[in-house]
């Protein structure tokens, strides 16, 4: 786990190796090492690795989803708290794969616009698979459109305690 998030906390910053190395006062092939699983840094190291490039360790909820299954046979999935998204990417525009937005491939969503946001977040609650729920949908925004949203009454009702819970 260390290894990605060094790896990935470097290449997002732009750093090479050597410069990342040389600010966190250690060496390029003990950082080499670390990036390859050869080593495992302690967690003193990890933050000030991570420091170096722009980040910092943060200690967050794991969202859990419950798979249920619909009246006509379909699964949905409902999570067990709402969650945020990075500010940089939650309002970037939106172009979902074809496994959910089977009807309209190809439709880029304007996720400023509140009423595409609303379509955007209808096709994934009643499409999506837990990991697409956690890329595409921002908690906070979805509270505020949750009565705008057009759902079947069962996914309504099954989302309805967790959108209470984050109001």
């Amino acid at each position: 786990m260390a290894v990605q998030l060094i790896e990935q906390a470097r290449l997002a910053s732009g750093l090479t190796q050597q410069a990342m190395a040389e600010q966190a006062g250690t060496s390029r092939t003990t950082l080499s090492a670390y990036e390859h699983g050869r080593k495992s840094p302690n967690l003193e190291t990890v933050e000030r690795l991570m420091e170096v490039a722009g980040y910092e360790l943060t200690l967050q909820h794991r969202i859990k989803f419950s798979k249920i299954k619909s009246p006509r046979g379909r699964s949905i999935f409902v999570p067990d708290r709402l969650w945020r998204l990075d500010v940089n990417k939650v309002f970037e525009s939106v172009t979902l794969p074809l496994s959910l937005n089977w009807s309209q491939p190809g439709r880029e969503y304007e996720v400023r616009d509140r009423r595409q946001r609303a379509r955007l977040y209808e096709t994934i609650i009643r499409e999506g698979m837990p990991q697409d729920m956690l890329t595409y949908i921002d908690g906070a925004l979805l509270v505020d459109a949750w009565d705008e949203l057009v759902l079947p009454r069962n996914v309504r009702d099954h989302w309805q305690s967790i959108i209470e819970a984050a109001a």
